[in-house]
């Protein structure tokens, strides 16, 4: 993070404390362009508050605005558009909550299956489910400890596990019940490191999936060739082929033709963990065909170049449009949520008890849907809308004129997100 994102950060604290007494309060913030890749404007409306900044080229100053959380029953509008209501307390903070509405998860209708991470001991296959499910810092991976059991953790988004399995134990050697571990899987994420000696774990997956392919045939396998960040660009490609081309050889030779393997080069330093991630959770949902027509129709009536459903947590897609997607995209969406998540630690809003889901002042709260928008950022608009407590939609657009289209870009995004939310609960 750059010195200008740290000093707008600090001056967004001191500005919250000052929004406890007035409506409105500006700041400025000194620095160089040329520190960051800020954009000219940005605007985060999350449930009443709103911030916005400028930049000024000529002055090199940043200008920060903060607005304070409104009532409860008074809709959210533009700064500019703000109805004219009855006087109320500014400073009447809505009640904490005692629960939190429950939100229904991506559901698989009667099939949950889990997903196994598996590759031999010191893989990165604990690196990566703490990096993508736990928000570790890829440096604090160094520190862990090496799996000597089952490791067992839960989406929030949806329904179904990932297994850590420690990497120095054969589970189809009879000693194990393979049936209790393979049963219901869904994927297995099979992880290579490219900085060891790869012809062993080659081995043991060819092995894995002769083995799995008699009991388990609905199995499908994504190998994770991992650390390729440590090797050069030429060193890299061609290691990647060769492993590709030493997997599919050794299955051949054991009678098996186009077995559903997919690859992918990763690295926890980097935005292609992530990537691999949401490829692999994309293959494991079985409304995607479902998602995917939503996100066309929607990318359409908004005239987006690119269009995702993310979990903003974990930084996972789970579901894209069909037109052709670019690491760059990707990459640019995922820093765009990194600044999200940071501003919402400092500004979010709480949301109503479950007890209280029918009544007017949880109605009006969870229609202040949470929205961020980013204009001029590396030529791009990025629009981002909460979809619910897990998922939000992120539409990328290079029209000019998006400014004058939001109403309508609102109105459409409303329409697929209710019917998204429809398919959801559906399961």
């Amino acid at each position: 993070m750059s010195l200008l994102v740290l000093k707008l950060v600090d001056e967004l604290q001191k500005l919250r404390v000052k929004t406890q007494d007035t409506d409105y309060q500006t700041s400025e913030v000194q620095g160089s362009a040329t520190d960051t890749v800020l954009p000219e404007s940005f605007l985060v409306k999350k449930g009443g508050l709103h911030l916005n900044w400028e930049w000024s080229e000529p002055s090199q100053k940043l200008y920060l605005g903060v607005r304070s959380r409104l009532p409860a029953n008074m809709p959210v509008f533009e700064e500019d558009h703000e109805p004219q209501t009855q006087a109320s307390n500014m400073n009447d903070q809505p009640s904490e909550p005692s629960a939190e509405i429950t939100y229904p998860p991506m559901g698989f209708g009667k099939h949950k299956p889990k997903m196994l991470l598996m590759g031999l001991k010191k893989s990165g296959k604990t690196s990566i489910s703490n990096v993508v499910l736990r928000k570790m810092r890829p440096q604090e991976t160094l520190f862990l400890h090496a799996t000597t059991t089952i490791n067992k953790q839960s989406m929030a988004f949806m329904d179904f596990q990932i297994w850590d399995l420690p990497g120095q134990i054969d589970y189809l050697d009879g000693t194990y019940d393979a049936s209790s571990i393979f049963g219901g899987v869904g994927g297995i994420i099979w992880v290579i490191d490219v900085q060891d000696n790869y012809m062993q774990p080659i081995q043991r997956l060819t092995d894995t999936i002769v083995q799995l392919t008699e009991h388990h045939p609905d199995i499908k396998y994504f190998v994770f060739i991992h650390k390729t960040d440590s090797l050069t660009d030429d060193y890299r490609e061609d290691t990647i082929r060769d492993i590709v081309q030493k997997i599919t050889d050794g299955l051949f030779d054991e009678g098996l033709e186009n077995p559903p393997v997919n690859y992918y080069p990763t690295s926890i330093f980097d935005h292609t963990i992530f990537e691999a991630f949401s490829k692999v959770i994309q293959g494991l949902v079985p409304q995607l065909p479902t998602y995917e027509a939503l996100l066309n129709s929607v990318a359409a009536s908004c005239r987006f170049q690119k269009v995702y459903i993310v979990d903003v947590m974990s930084k996972v897609f789970i579901a894209e449009d069909t037109s052709p997607s670019h690491t760059k995209t990707y990459e640019l969406c995922c820093d765009f949520i990194d600044f999200i998540m940071d501003i919402s630690d400092l500004y979010s809003f709480a949301r109503p008890p479950a007890a209280d889901a029918g009544s007017q002042r949880a109605q009006d709260i969870a229609s202040q849907t949470a929205e961020a928008q980013i204009k001029s950022f590396r030529g791009f608009t990025i629009y981002l809308r909460e979809v619910n407590a897990f998922l939000s939609l992120i539409g990328i657009s290079r029209e000019p004129n998006f400014d004058n289209e939001k109403a309508m870009v609102d109105y459409n995004v409303q329409i697929f997100q209710d019917k998204l939310l429809e398919v959801i609960q559906r399961g």
